[in-house]
């Protein structure tokens, strides 16, 4: 697209597409699907943490009148995963349950209702194993272990890379500080529950209609687990009311459903309990932190040492890249030269834990703004000050090889600073009153797909009518965030077509080209570029023979108001589809393509394909606390948050973003966890989880919610579709911290932990009325054997990328990133998918 060109859709606040379906509930969610002879599937699920499965008595369930059918596990032998290195799960337990609500029967029925009492009836004996409950427990009891494959004992991954000379770095130091931190787990919440439908079309296909943000990966999963070849599963991703990234994982409700349908030869259903949704999981991870950062006397960081312990449940997930991700992007807000992370995840019986908006990084980012915050204060530096000393500079490499884009985060301090008069407040205001600051950095759409392969990311496909409509096929997923509006919205902006012109097909596995998913905040970026190509394509097509036919350069033609016309003269040109009927005449029937493939990543060390980015966002929060210092009850007043978003497609659904990522930041921060109790030994060895309903989960509601000041910090980054970049999962991060910040500067007290309840609070003020340390959180990091450190020179070291000791190791300086697909092609035959791999 050129420069002159005058946009005249994007950057407006124009309505959804699916706005007015989902106001008036003509949306249909998956739990909406019905079938002519539809059956009902209830999952009998363990009662146990861990045991082996000496039995299952389906006879009296078999009996009912009503029952159709069952499944166990022997029926679905072939494990699934959504990494290609963690492929531990079963669709329902063939030997041994490994936490409370793991499937081991399927149980289908004429109805609901008689399913849920025939899956009552199902007996199951088990053989309880011991239980590991927490990362410590892990540590300490490597036997009996919960999978057979992993690091060492129950550890599943142990992760050690050094960037730089950490050692040196801290010798450079005018100060060392060091912290330790805690952040519970949580649910993502999302008002609608998991729901699938499958249908047998023959015996040996079917369609399977879900609640997932990854059509994708499931089909990938269902011919793995059925054993049918590709083109006999058909996956369609319903709307989503919600996922948050806690519908990115293949389920085993998905795959029960769509061979219970080929065993029965008729549609089945399965609408999961609240309760069963919070025992799905996948949710944030419990993370345990430590970091050790080096500071000059006027606040720039030597150097950064980071360790982290997180909780990862039964089985692998995300679990992996979770672990990579605790550490991969501390180096993409500020200069760190040096850099050392350390990780590991242990496996635990409890439901896992995956990706929640955010994926590995809120954890680690709470860590390092409130331990800057600290440093701040022990330098006699403004935390605001501190930061904009410190920031990455754009168009740069970090220590651990991430190409930075264009950063606007100097502008997202200013903004917030500004808004909430900072300068004239923070430290100034009447006792229990405070502000806090924290910034952030996400990513726009991950550098690499989940499992390797040479192929484009997102594709887009469009169809030309001669009635002037434009159908666009595309795999990317609506769960809530806009994406529909948003790959319609740049379809009409290059055709000069209004949004009622746009037909979408989309998430569906026979019919559009693959995306891979609503995750990474990859959508707008990825898809968007996809959409760009396809319809510049088309436009080329049209602009061409419309340009003969009026006898006029084609570069002079413009595309609006549904019309194709000449600059100089608008009332000289055709109807938009007059313009299509023209080029069909002349090309025959129009269609077009497009694809994305991320920049080739400048990292070559192994790990380094968790992290890359085609660019980053930023994001900082400024929040002012109120704290009743007798009690520690403490209220959110008001939230100043600037996001730097490239350009806003749609300024509307941008800010939309903003807020939930406030509401869904400040739950975590204030009261969400997901915690588990063990019950007495002569009732139960169960971990059970201790708020499985949202009557018990707390989770803010509109009276907890503040005032709020959005700021778009518009930078248009050449890398995304009209330069925007991602929105949907980075204004989340700082807010967490900020608060933590705003009540130490409200009443003087550190609370290391999230979420920060009240009583936290109180103790640190009676520990501080006491003359002791005005601290909550943890004592102490566990000791941790990480394994052997991988070393990888820095850029300034004139390293190349890839680790010492790599045989193909040069100090050559790195090559340019580049997204086209020659270039991503000689770097695939330069580099094996061994160098990129992160298990």
């Amino acid at each position: 697209m050129t420069e002159e060109r005058k946009l005249r859709l994007i950057g407006t606040p124009f309505r959804r597409v699916d706005g007015r379906a989902k106001v008036t509930g003509r949306t249909l969610f998956a739990d909406d699907l019905h079938f002519p002879r539809t059956a009902w599937v209830k999952l009998v699920r363990s009662t146990v943490p861990h045991a082996r499965i000496k039995s299952i008595d389906c006879s009296s369930a078999l009996a009912m009148k009503g029952v159709l059918g069952t499944l166990v596990g022997e029926e679905l032998p072939d494990s699934f995963g959504i990494l290609p290195v963690s492929e531990d799960e079963h669709a329902l337990a063939i030997d041994t349950v490994r936490f409370v609500g793991d499937p081991v029967v399927a149980v289908a029925a004429v109805s609901e209702d008689i399913a849920h009492a025939a899956a009552l009836a199902v007996n199951v004996e088990y053989e309880i194993l011991a239980t590991v409950p927490d990362f410590d427990a892990a540590l300490k009891t490597p036997e009996p272990r919960i999978h057979d494959y992993g690091d060492e004992g129950n550890l599943h991954k142990k992760i050690s890379m050094e960037f730089g000379d950490i050692d040196d770095g801290m010798a450079q130091a005018d100060t060392v500080l060091e912290d330790t931190f805690y952040y519970e787990g949580n649910n993502h919440l999302a008002l609608e529950q998991h729901a699938s439908i499958a249908v047998a079309e023959d015996d040996d296909r079917v369609t399977l209609y879900s609640s997932t943000q990854t059509p994708h990966y499931v089909h990938r999963a269902l011919i793995k687990t059925l054993g049918l070849p590709p083109a006999r599963i058909r996956v369609i991703a319903c709307s989503n009311g919600g996922g948050f990234g806690g519908k990115t994982d293949p389920f085993n409700h998905e795959i029960v459903i769509a061979k219970m349908a080929l065993k029965l030869g008729r549609p089945v259903k399965i609408a999961l309990t609240r309760e069963e949704v919070f025992y799905c999981h996948r949710g944030r991870h419990p993370a345990l932190m430590h970091i050790r950062t080096g500071f000059t006397k006027d606040g720039a960081m030597t150097a950064q040492h980071l360790r982290t312990a997180i909780d990862g449940g039964a089985y692998g997930s995300y679990g992996v890249a979770s672990t990579y991700y605790t550490g991969a992007l501390q180096t993409t807000t500020y200069r760190l030269p040096n850099y050392r992370f350390d990780g590991a995840r242990a496996f635990t019986n409890k439901p896992p834990c995956g990706p929640k908006r955010g994926h590995g990084t809120p954890q680690p980012r709470f860590a390092f703004e409130v331990h800057l915050d600290k440093a701040a204060h022990v330098l006699g530096i403004d935390p605001a000050e501190l930061r904009l000393r410190n920031l990455v500079p754009a168009d740069t490499i970090t220590a651990n090889w991430l190409q930075i884009g264009t950063t606007g985060l100097r502008e997202c301090i200013e903004a917030v600073t500004a808004g909430s008069n900072w300068k004239e407040r923070y430290g100034k205001l009447p006792p229990g009153r405070g502000l806090g600051l924290a910034c952030s950095a996400y990513m726009c759409g991950a550098g690499l797909p989940i499992y390797w392969n040479h192929m484009p990311q997102s594709g887009v496909q469009l169809q030309l009518d001669r009635s002037g409509c434009v159908a666009v096929f595309c795999g990317e997923t609506e769960i809530g965030q806009g994406s529909d509006s948003v790959l319609a919205a740049i379809v009409a902006e290059i055709l000069g077509i209004d949004l009622k012109d746009i037909r979408l097909c989309v998430a569906d596995t026979d019919l559009t080209p693959v995306d891979l998913g609503s995750y990474s905040s990859r959508v707008t970026l990825m898809m968007g570029q996809a959409a760009l190509q396809a319809a510049e394509k088309a436009r080329a097509m049209i602009a061409e023979t419309v340009a003969e036919h009026l006898e006029v350069p084609a570069d002079t033609l413009v595309f609006a108001d549904r019309r194709v016309f000449r600059a100089d003269d608008p009332e000289h040109g055709l109807n938009f589809n007059e313009a299509v009927v023209v080029a069909e005449s002349r090309f025959g029937t129009l269609g077009t393509t497009g694809s994305y493939i991320p920049p080739r990543a400048p990292g070559r060390y192994r790990g380094s394909g968790v992290g890359p980015s085609p660019t980053y966002s930023y994001t900082a929060a400024v929040i002012e606390v109120a704290v009743d210092a007798d009690t520690g009850l403490y209220n959110v007043e008001h939230v100043w948050c600037a996001h730097d978003i490239g350009r806003a497609i749609n300024p509307v659904l941008a800010l939309g973003q903003i807020e939930g990522s406030i509401y869904m930041g400040l739950g975590e921060a204030t009261m969400e966890e997901q915690v588990f109790r063990r019950l007495p030994k002569r009732l139960s060895p169960a971990l059970v989880h201790k708020m499985p309903s949202m009557l018990e989960y707390k989770s803010p509601g509109f009276h907890d919610m503040p005032g709020m000041t959005s700021y778009l910090i518009e930078t248009a980054d050449e890398r995304g579709p009209f330069g925007a970049k991602e929105v949907g999962q980075g204004p989340l991060l700082p807010v967490l911290p900020a608060l933590a910040n705003a009540i130490f500067d409200a009443v003087g007290v550190r609370v290391d932990q999230v979420p920060i309840q009240p009583e936290n609070v109180l103790t640190a003020l009676q520990a501080k009325t006491a003359g002791k340390d005005a601290r909550v959180g943890p004592k102490k990091f566990p000791s941790i054997d990480y394994g052997e450190v991988l070393r990888v020179p820095t850029p300034e070291q004139g390293g190349d990328g890839r680790a010492v000791g790599d045989p193909r190791a040069q100090h050559a300086g790195v090559r340019s990133a580049s997204g086209t697909m020659k270039d991503r092609e000689e770097a695939l035959k330069e580099h094996s998918s061994a160098t990129l791999t992160t298990d």
